[in-house]
């Protein structure tokens, strides 16, 4: 079983990849956003160490779950608390998901563990990882995908684009790039290329 990474910028679709693989291929797909959205629910180490900082006012809804909108506000204004929150949840996404490839090796039943995380990179997987994949699309597409599937202005894509990581930068650090600017069977075209080639 092949373990392979899944980055790409904000609009790239990797989302649109993702389906596709599931759909195709004999695997399993896991996004850090999800796995990350469940260690934070109450029942969980990391749900506990996260409440437990020092928020500038309450995070938590009337049922125990955590407000992400008003986590998200508190953290986007402070990078310290944003550090230590990244500092709990990156560590139990990376353990949470190694225990669950470890669990599919075992099972012996699919042949690639799909793993999608906007911070691939920087959280070290490249370590961890058979292959890095990087899912790219122009700045153009990526621009009209934002404005039309989340209706963001050019301003805020801006600040977006400003914030993520450089084309040159996920190239030098995936082994594989698929180009996503065109339509769905031309991107599942490569992805059987590649699938059938690491085969």
């Amino acid at each position: 079983m092949k373990f392979i990474g899944i980055t790409g910028g904000i609009g790239a679709g990797k989302s649109t990849v993702l389906s596709l693989l599931k759909e195709n291929f004999n695997c399993k797909v896991v996004l850090a956003d999800q796995l990350a959205a469940l260690l934070m629910t109450p029942g969980h180490d990391c749900y506990d160490r996260v409440i437990a900082l020092p928020w500038p006012g309450n995070i938590l809804c009337p049922d125990g779950s955590i407000d992400k909108k008003k986590m998200a506000s508190y953290m986007f204004a402070d990078s310290k608390l944003r550090e230590r929150v990244n500092s709990i949840v990156h560590p139990a996404v990376e353990k949470e998901v190694l225990n669950e490839v470890e669990e599919e090796r075992k099972k012996h039943k699919i042949e690639y563990f799909f793993f999608e995380a906007a911070l691939l990179i920087e959280c070290g997987y490249g370590k961890l990882v058979d292959e890095m994949w990087y899912i790219y699309a122009s700045e153009d597409v990526r621009r009209k995908r934002l404005k039309i599937s989340r209706g963001y202005s050019d301003e805020h894509i801006d600040s977006v684009f400003l914030a993520q990581r450089s084309e040159e930068s996920f190239r030098a650090n995936c082994s594989q790039i698929i180009d996503n600017n065109g339509d769905e069977d031309e991107t599942l075209a490569q992805l059987r290329r590649l699938l059938n080639h690491i085969d």
